[in-house]
């Protein structure tokens, strides 16, 4: 796999025509006055679905900046797991390094669930502005860590909702401090993964227990990650670096592929 320390920048896939690339927005300021690129440098643009390539800066404007691709550049496989985090909005910023800490292990996927206890009440347009800025936090964590993709930052669901729309076989797993028999571990070495993984996380007290039950209801399984409480921007970090460790790629390699077995249908 070619290695490149040339700076790097997500584009909209529409954007990218034939050998062509146009760079726009914020980046286009960044590439210009601060990193003062011009004609004949080189850049690594990201289509943000996994593809990437190497490219040679022919047009360095003021409102774009056209590139003309030298060769498309190999790039890790996709994680053989898709990882959703139902995170419980938080106070604060800390939704902030749930998603950038979420992109550097490998989450695919961020939804903002709107639980009973969540402190954070915003109308749909505040809330709307909050997920685009999330999904910026995303894409700049993605350029840090070397991803080629870019997690999705999904709409803020309720509970029901997102519960009604889980797919058929998945995995699904909620954290609870009430829950004293099944534990994490007990679920990563008894159990194959699914294609898709839902980890559910309460915001600042937890979920309520006509939540568990609501979830319960639906599939999601109860699991204990030991003796201490967990904050709520700990949780998830936790639960997803098992899982991804297990299951996925963190760690380098995936212990059921490497030992010839597939990755299962849901359990």
């Amino acid at each position: 796999m070619k290695e490149t320390n040339a700076p790097r920048f997500f584009v909209d896939p529409a954007h990218i025509n034939d050998s062509l690339v146009r760079i726009t927005g914020p980046d286009v300021v960044h590439i210009t006055r601060v990193l003062r690129l011009g004609r004949g440098s080189t850049v690594v643009v990201l289509d943000g679905r996994g593809k990437s390539y190497e490219a040679e800066i022919q047009s360095p404007g003021r409102d774009e900046v056209v590139c003309r691709i030298k060769e498309e550049l190999l790039t890790a496989p996709p994680c053989p797991v898709r990882v959703t985090l139902a995170q419980g909005i938080p106070k604060g910023d800390k939704m902030d390094i749930i998603i950038q800490k979420g992109t550097e292990l490998g989450v695919s996927r961020v939804i903002p669930l709107i639980c009973h206890r969540s402190v954070v009440k915003l109308d749909a347009g505040r809330m709307r502005r909050k997920c685009e800025r999330w999904q910026r936090i995303a894409m700049e964590a993605a350029k840090q860590c070397r991803r080629p993709d870019v997690p999705e930052v999904g709409e803020a669901l309720d509970l029901g909702r997102l519960l009604a729309c889980l797919p058929e076989k998945c995995l699904a797993l909620i954290p609870w401090e009430e829950e004293r028999q099944v534990s994490l571990k007990d679920v990563l070495e008894k159990n194959n993964a699914g294609e898709e993984i839902y980890v559910f996380i309460g915001p600042e007290g937890g979920f309520t227990p006509g939540e568990i039950e609501q979830a319960q209801a639906s599939g999601v399984r109860p699991v204990t990650l030991g003796p201490r409480i967990l904050r709520t921007e700990t949780a998830g970090m936790a639960v997803l670096a098992m899982v991804l460790c297990r299951w996925g790629d963190l760690g380098g390699k995936n212990n059921d592929k490497e030992e010839g077995g597939d990755i299962h249908p849901g359990v």
